[in-house]
């Protein structure tokens, strides 16, 4: 502060009060390291340079507390002026002439630690911590471990009856203590994926206006905000962002239009990438597309959180989605995972066409489930015997989801076999609401676009029993988003399958209370000799046989988190078909014979951290292989990369 101006010019006082405003700062900084005589020596002389030797009296050692820095030092009445704005007995008014700057040390300790659940451990704080980090008496006298409030969280989680009422608790417990909700996740993720992720959370975002408490960690982006989506990108706290999941909310599975509530699905998702893959949640970004709603009551509830319009599409809609994409890929990179959820087909398919070649991006409902029941019929080949070219598929549903399971099976047959994939196309059939679809029924002028590759030639079949009969399918997939599918999977069905079939595959995979079939209906009917994966966990059952059956659940977690993680590990810029079929042949080798021998054709959910690192693994050699990894230098052990990266939701030492 007393150094001369180089230019000549009088010194600037305020500049040089303001230097030595901070230089007294810094001396109370000193207070607990150097003492306390040392921190009043520095803040005395610091302001004594400025306000003159006989404006200020220095402090005396014994005036404060003498283990603490002083919250505020004693100042003259010219340097109390300076700061009036910051009384809190100032004029209201003269507070919204003035407003403050909100701001935050770097360093977080005390109360700021506690609030931060990035950092929070609750009552695990050891108690050398509480010392160094300013928490003691901020908590009661007991050390918890971190062993023992996650047996606490479980007795809350199964003393509640309703799993709304579950799903609410672990998203409380998330936004106020990251890793434990992680380990709670990890160690019970085969009882907790329900209430995390389907249905639970389907219900969830239903609700979210009413359940709402707390503004959700995700990225918000509606159509006014176009021309500064970047800018707004740059608001999102993490700079290392690896994978994104974004939704508009215009088809939450049955529940339909939910607009911007939701948001609880990319959070959920990516929940899933850090339980199921160790993906680090700081890597991880959920963006909410909010181009209005549909839902008639939502846009009437005072409560509705969103914009209050119908729903914009065509040209503004992929505008916005445009600019954003290119923000994420200016801020993050090329090699940033794209995510798309919840979003009808005919978008998530035009912006997988437009950006493929772009960003490594895919959509769960295309791609992860599709990968999911081609690892089910995979993993039951020993038991169903021949290849998987041998099998005839029939799908039943009303959505384009069947179509792009049918796809990535056909692509899958064609790899193995050495056929083309319009011949691998002829083995596999679509039922919708009207019957079987063939070609005397229709064609490009009368059927939908996603059904015209599997409209073969054939005799008319107006429901799924008379197709049965005529197709004679090894392999029967119900699935329907929206829930209330077409057909159901009756009796007579199940026994035709049988006459036909030794053991065939029943995969009743529409969501909520409206699938086609119960597991426990499939094992009477068929005497269990099927093969039965549901969307939903159900329970094991108890065949006419005597036999005990363990229907699988089939979900895209198996898929989706392992695929993430080998995208992060090798930096690929592209996402590829067969990288998937490469995902479902990993699982498919994790089912074991007594896996088999109880009727599950999916690995144990219990095992999904090995899983997802077998998946990994092979989606990362795709990646190398086809040349599109940017990670050099290849790792020698892909697998052992993939353990090491995993995140580990223990609590860590605090210095």
């Amino acid at each position: 502060a007393s150094r001369a101006p180089r230019d000549g010019r009088p010194a600037d006082r305020h500049g040089s009060m303001a230097r030595s405003l901070l230089s007294a700062r810094a001396g109370a900084a000193l207070w607990p390291r150097c003492g306390v005589a040392a921190g009043h020596a520095a803040a005395s002389a610091a302001l004594a340079s400025v306000l003159g030797d006989g404006a200020f009296a220095p402090l005396r050692p014994g005036a404060l507390f003498p283990s603490t820095p002083p919250p505020l030092l004693a100042l003259p009445a010219r340097a109390a002026q300076a700061r009036t704005s910051f009384n809190a007995d100032a004029d209201p008014e003269e507070k919204t002439i003035r407003p403050t700057t909100p701001w935050v040390r770097q360093v977080v300790s005390g109360v700021d630690l506690m609030r931060h659940p990035k950092y929070n451990k609750g009552m695990a704080f050891s108690n050398s911590e509480r010392d160094r980090l300013y928490l003691r008496g901020l908590l009661p006298p007991a050390v918890l471990s971190q062993e023992v409030q996650l047996e606490r969280i479980m007795l809350n989680i199964r003393g509640k009856e309703h799993d709304l009422d579950k799903y609410a608790y672990l998203a409380s417990l998330q936004e106020r203590n990251e890793r434990l909700f992680y380990r709670v996740l990890v160690e019970n993720i085969e009882e907790l994926l329900p209430i995390v992720h389907r249905p639970t959370v389907q219900e969830a975002c239903q609700k979210f206006a009413l359940m709402f408490k707390s503004i959700p960690r995700a990225l918000f982006i509606n159509l006014e905000d176009r021309g500064r989506v970047y800018r707004i990108l740059k608001n999102w706290p993490e700079r290392n962002v690896r994978v994104v999941v974004m939704t508009d909310g215009e088809r939450m599975g049955s529940v339909g239009d939910v607009g911007v509530q939701a948001v609880g699905s990319p959070i959920s998702k990516l929940s899933l990438y850090t339980a199921c893959a160790g993906i680090s949640p700081s890597v991880c970004l959920p963006v909410v597309i909010d181009a209005g709603c549909d839902n008639e009551a939502l846009l009437n509830s005072p409560f509705y959180v969103g914009v209050r319009h119908r729903r914009v599409r065509g040209d503004a809609y992929y505008e916005l989605l445009d600019e954003l994409l290119l923000a994420l890929k200016r801020r993050y990179g090329n090699t940033t995972l794209l995510h798309f959820e919840d979003m009808v087909y005919e978008n998530a398919a035009k912006m997988l066409n437009m950006y493929r070649t772009e960003f490594p991006c895919f959509n769960d409902d295309m791609h992860g489930l599709a990968a999911a029941v081609l690892a089910a019929v995979l993993a039951a080949l020993p038991k169903t015997g021949g290849r998987l070219g041998d099998h005839t598929f029939v799908f039943s549903g009303a959505d384009a989801s069947v179509a792009c399971i049918a796809d990535l099976i056909a692509a899958a047959v064609a790899h193995q076999t050495g056929q083309t994939v319009l011949e691998a196309r002829k083995k596999i059939w679509l039922v919708d609401a009207k019957g079987l679809v063939t070609r005397e029924r229709g064609d490009s002028s009368t059927l939908e676009g996603y059904k015209l590759p599997f409209c073969h030639s054939g005799p008319e079949a107006n429901d799924l029993l008379t197709a049965v009969k005529l197709v004679k399918p090894t392999v029967l997939v119900g699935l329907s988003p929206q829930g209330n599918p077409p057909f159901k999977f009756t009796h007579d069905i199940c026994r035709e399958m049988v006459s036909s079939c030794r053991h065939p595959m029943l995969l009743p995979l529409s969501p909520g209370h409206e699938y086609e079939a119960t597991a426990a209906d499939l094992y009477d009917w068929t005497e269990g000799r099927a093969l039965v994966a549901t969307e939903l966990k159900q329970p094991p059952h108890t065949a006419p046989n005597g036999r005990t059956y363990e229907p699988s659940q089939l979900s895209s977690a198996y898929i989706f988190p392992g695929v993430g993680l080998g995208v992060l590990m090798s930096g690929c810029t592209k996402l590829r078909d067969e990288q998937f079929i490469a995902a479902a042949e990993a699982v498919a080798r994790m089912v074991t014979r007594e896996d088999l021998t109880r009727g599950c054709v999916m690995p144990r959910m219990g095992n999904i951290r090995k899983v997802s690192a077998g998946v990994a693994q092979v989606v990362a050699q795709r990646a190398y292989q086809g040349g599109y990894a940017t990670a050099m230098p290849k790792p020698h052990n892909l697998l052992e990369k993939a353990n090491m990266e995993m995140y580990n939701p223990q609590y860590r030492n605090y210095r």
